[in-house]
């Protein structure tokens, strides 16, 4: 039985260094480099083998995403994906945002993964107001999910209370226009 798109989207609060998934999303920066916020807590967990496996991708630009693996995280795979550090949402800002999110499912879909979580993408440092950006992720994955079989279960980790209700307003919302088709 296919489960429809709003089946195979959760929303936990928590940290997605702790999530048994095939992967865990990395809000990353474009060199890669150690940073704070989710990618610090990333790596911690990680282990040091992480920085060495990111040190040889070389880099990623905003919007893009790589892979490598989870090395002593619970999760097989690290998605990096680096969002666009927002200035006022008329630089391009929304498509480079929406393209974090496709760029990693791509990712996720080429390697066979099952399941997947994203933490709130540019939303810290990067000042992507926290409205805006959780829109645009759940609108970017529906999209995703309604064409792809891969992966079968995408998880957005909010760290923060406000993360988690702006993300389970969303899906009420995503819920009744489903009901009103």
């Amino acid at each position: 039985m296919q489960l429809s798109i709003l089946d195979r989207l959760q929303i936990l609060r928590g940290d997605i260094t702790k999530l048994q998934v095939d992967a865990i999303v990395n809000a990353a920066n474009e060199r890669l480099a150690p940073g704070g916020g989710v990618d610090g807590a990333i790596r911690r967990s990680a282990g040091p083998e992480l920085d060495e496996a990111c040190r040889r991708l070389g880099g990623c630009p905003v919007g893009e995403a790589r892979i490598t693996p989870g090395f002593r995280l619970p999760a097989k795979y690290v998605i990096h994906t680096v969002g666009p550090v927002y200035r006022d949402g008329a630089q391009g800002e929304p498509h480079l945002l929406r393209s974090c999110y496709i760029n990693a499912l791509k990712l996720a879909e080429e390697n066979g993964l099952r399941s997947l979580a994203f933490p709130c993408i540019a939303t810290g440092i990067y000042g992507y107001p926290k409205k805006e950006a959780c829109a645009i992720a759940t609108e970017a994955v529906t999209d995703w999910l309604r064409g792809h079989s891969l992966p079968e279960r995408v998880i957005f980790c909010c760290f923060e209370q406000e993360d988690y209700d702006l993300y389970c307003e969303q899906l009420k919302k995503l819920q009744t226009m489903t009901s009103e088709q």
